[in-house]
């Protein structure tokens, strides 16, 4: 199960508890159950602090709770193996139980252990979603340090019945007290955002007493913490505000072309960008999202953005970074089954749909990479391309080509999703050549058709922008609007590719800094004529 060299590292991080720790679990007779009680011996083996038994009497088997010896009443359950993605956060639960201190702040703690009511969480992960183990995680914190929070996490390949009865169709999906809560990646800090009413306000209040900066960075992806770090090292003070501190990099799985490093993954790179600008003196701000942009009345004055919480910042320079989000079909059907069958990730939600049939819309990389994908797991994929041919690279392609149970059509513009009213069954097309409509019966409709720049906040800013909502930029990331700059996806700047946001953000900042040192702070010119006035 385990390897020589992850028990190796399991020994050293059991090693760290400070607590002992209970591990009880509840088994059937099953091979997923022997497979628990072996994992459970084998960390048990590891720590005299860990203690394992196997009398638990939960109605989901396998299942275990795990929880500090001195203080039953907080704990966190794992129904099925937490391996693949999920090992890390079996480790930190293990961890945060025995004692560890987290990797979060001291308010965002304070923040859990004052949450008033009660909470009794189910999520629902598969051990290949990568966007699965921040929330895993998030509920397992709150648990272990809130005694009226409960967080049972289920591994849904364990549990197919449980999955299909209560309409599970993506993941990470979140029940509240029985009912369905959330889905989709979220940090803890946005899941203590949607329980504590009052957060919004304390937030607003913190940020009406922070002082203008020089350079003030809309948006936390590859662009925006590129352009913090080139800003902050040129020794302006500059802030970066993220809806999402790693932006849509957050969701992206394998990266294979980010030059010298051979493969990564999006959170592993998210994280690797935090802990850069962590480095820096940069004011990092989450959890907002910017709702106008108020420009400056006159070259070198203040600029002003507004926030959702109804709080603003100002500073001299602004750099928007906000990055662009999935495209949605836009065809009857798609909104309604969201979750239910149509889906964007095919890394977190393929294994739920083992067997079946899907359609993947979309003949770009992202689409035929996909289906490459899903053909490994489900029992058909039928490609969707509205152009007359696929525009993938012809190595992707070639691989498609080769997998017997793909089908590729072309020319062919989906005009409806169709469902049961609980779940997906069938996707219509036209053959945009003859007119025609089909209908193809299936179960999953995995959507991949590109991008849509996060600029709609803009539109009355006097930024000049295209009709498909990119910011126009020159070739030093100037916008139309003397001190507002602008680098990735969001911009006009051709190809959207990580490796690319990173240079164009560190253009933006270079510019930024080119700006703010030919042109005075309108506040310093005041007082320069009134010292003038004052010395006549």
């Amino acid at each position: 199960m385990l390897d020589a060299n992850l028990k190796q590292q399991l020994s050293q991080y059991l090693g760290m508890l400070r607590e002992p720790i209970e591990l009880v679990a509840s088994l059937g007779d099953d091979a997923k159950s022997a497979e628990t009680r072996e994992l459970l011996e084998i960390i048990s083996d590891l720590s005299d602090k860990v203690t394992a038994t196997f009398d638990g009497d939960d109605a989901r088997r396998p299942s275990f709770i795990i929880r500090r010896a001195s203080d039953a009443t907080k704990w966190v359950r794992f129904a099925g193996l937490p391996l693949g993605h999920e090992f890390t956060s079996l480790v930190l639960a293990l961890l945060w139980a025995g004692g560890h201190p987290p990797k979060v702040s001291d308010e965002t703690l304070e923040q859990i252990r004052n949450l008033e009511g009660d909470f009794e969480f189910e999520m629902y992960f598969s051990l290949s979603c990568h966007n699965c183990p921040d929330v895993v995680q998030a509920l397992t914190l709150m648990a272990l340090y809130n005694s009226r929070v409960t967080a049972t996490l289920i591994e849904g390949g364990t549990f197919k019945q449980e999955v299909d009865e209560r309409g599970v169709m993506a993941v990470p999906a979140v029940f509240l007290n029985g009912q369905m809560w959330g889905s989709g990646k979220m940090s803890v800090e946005e899941i203590l955002a949607k329980l504590d009413t009052g957060a919004e306000a304390r937030a607003a209040a913190k940020l009406a007493d922070k002082e203008p900066y020089e350079v003030l960075v809309i948006g936390g992806g590859p662009a925006g913490a590129a352009s913090a770090i080139y800003t902050a090292r040129k020794g302006f003070r500059t802030g970066i505000a993220a809806e999402r501190l790693g932006g849509q990099v957050q969701d992206t799985m394998g990266i294979e072309n980010f030059i010298s490093v051979p493969y990564t993954e999006g959170p592993k790179l998210a994280g690797a960008l935090e802990q850069h600008v962590g480095e820096y003196d940069i004011d990092s701000m989450n959890l907002l999202r910017a709702e106008k942009l108020i420009p400056a009345k006159q070259r070198g004055g203040m600029h002003e953005v507004v926030f959702a919480n109804g709080a603003s910042l100002k500073a001299r320079s602004v750099i928007l970074t906000t990055g662009a989000r999935w495209r949605n079909l836009g065809v009857p059907g798609e909104a309604e089954y969201r979750n239910k069958g149509v889906a964007y990730c095919p890394h977190c939600d393929g294994p739920l749909f083992k067997g079946k049939r899907v359609a993947v819309i979309g003949g770009g990389n992202s689409g035929v990479e996909a289906a490459i994908d899903l053909a490994n797991i489900v029992g058909h994929v039928t490609l969707i391309e509205f152009d007359s041919k696929l525009r993938a690279d012809q190595v992707l392609q070639d691989k498609l080509r080769s997998m017997p149970n793909v089908d590729i059509l072309t020319s062919a513009q989906t005009t409806e999703v169709e469902g049961d009213g609980e779940r997906v069954n069938a996707l219509v097309y036209k053959n945009r050549e003859t007119g025609e409509e089909h209908k193809i019966e299936l179960e999953g409709v995995f959507v991949q058709i590109g991008l849509v720049p996060n600029t709609e906040f803009l539109k009355d800013s006097g930024l000049e922008m295209t009709r498909f909502g990119e910011i126009v930029v020159d070739a030093h990331n100037a916008t139309n609007l003397p001190g507002v700059f602008a680098a990735g996806d969001a911009t006009t700047v051709p190809y959207k590719q990580i490796i690319i946001a990173m240079g164009e953000g560190s253009k933006a900042a270079l510019s930024a800094f080119d700006y703010l040192i030919r042109n005075e702070a309108v506040e310093d010119i005041a007082q320069g004529f009134q010292e003038a006035v004052a010395a006549e």
